[in-house]
């Protein structure tokens, strides 16, 4: 069976560094296009795979009949507008998180989906990382008993930056749209459940931009403290505590960069369970589930319906600030 052949839209330094060697990596998936205008942005992408070609813009990507899918890694704001374009002209896509800066956006983009029978998704890598599939299993198989609270954290610090899009108010940047994403996702990848409502919200914001966010969510029979910081020492942790254990998964947002993936089962009485994955490339094994999905071999594990479960709740959150 061919591989699926990809095309990238922009030389984002993310997909330079993570997804373009993931395209290149997986089976049955090929780095096959950049549209870049800048030479000097291209060659570290030609370094990966040198028959890559390169245009001078999306229009030459989309109208390319070459390419079977696009990896959108645009500044945020951008993110529906040409999700739009590539379904339209009968690509597939995965789109960088957050694919939209509001829920109600995804609707349009599901009904597109639907429409066209093409495989569109946000790139939200961590549900399909082995850590995340078996902290699902144990909370969900009740090795916690009931959960009663969730702590997930996620900082790092851009303040040397002021030029990252993360920085722009214009471009949809801030920490909530940025890893926002993990905090709340991973709750509801985990449990299964959505907020019912926001109890605190503490957002900071410098030059009008959300830098960082701490904000309590009740669930049924729980409640999640997120926080979300761009001004604070880069740290991940996410804690599930539960009537008859804890669960502690140390780095499960980028363990490539951060740390190793660990989980750490804990109960009374009984040996603490301590798992390990080194070697596991989220993005490879993402890009191999959407390729399985394309193929019509398995559905997709991260629909955008979940994605537009985690954006609601990032809405919520927005609504809840006094």
């Amino acid at each position: 069976m061919t591989d699926l052949r990809w095309g990238v839209l922009g030389a984002a330094k993310f997909a330079r560094d993570q997804l373009a060697p993931a395209l290149h990596a997986a089976k049955g998936s090929r780095l096959a296009m950049l549209a870049t205008s800048d030479p000097a942005k291209a060659a570290p992408f030609q370094a990966i795979d040198d028959r890559l070609r390169v245009v001078d813009s999306y229009d030459a990507l989309l109208a390319d009949p070459e390419i079977d899918a696009v990896y959108i890694p645009l500044p945020n704001t951008l993110h529906v507008e040409w999700t739009r374009k590539a379904l339209e002209v009968g690509k597939h896509v995965l789109c960088e998180k957050p694919i939209a800066m509001q829920a109600d956006e995804i609707d349009a983009l599901i009904a597109l989906r639907d429409r066209t029978g093409l495989v569109a998704a946000e790139a939200y890598m961590i549900v399909h990382h082995p850590q995340w599939q078996q902290v699902r299993d144990w909370v969900q198989g009740g090795a916690i008993g009931s959960v009663l609270r969730v702590n997930a954290t996620f900082s790092y610090d851009n303040s040397a930056d002021p030029g990252n899009i993360r920085n722009s108010v214009d471009l949809g940047g801030g920490s909530l749209p940025d890893i926002g994403v993990y905090t709340l996702g991973s709750t509801r990848f985990v449990t299964g459940q959505e907020p019912e409502a926001v109890l605190f919200a503490d957002i900071r914001r410098e030059h009008g931009v959300e830098v960082r966010t701490e904000a309590v969510l009740q669930f049924d029979g729980f409640t999640l403290t997120s926080l979300t910081s761009m001004r604070m020492t880069p740290h991940q942790s996410v804690v599930f505590h539960g009537s008859a254990g804890v669960i502690e998964v140390v780095t499960g947002f980028n363990p490539q960069v951060h740390g190793h993936s660990t989980v750490r089962l804990v109960r009374p009485g009984q040996p603490t369970e301590v798992l390990h994955y080194p070697g596991v490339n989220h993005y490879v094994r993402q890009i191999e589930a959407f390729v399985a999905a394309v193929r019509g071999e398995a559905d997709y594990p991260c629909p955008l319906e979940f994605s537009k479960g985690t954006q609601r709740a990032i809405d919520m959150i927005w609504a809840a600030e006094g």
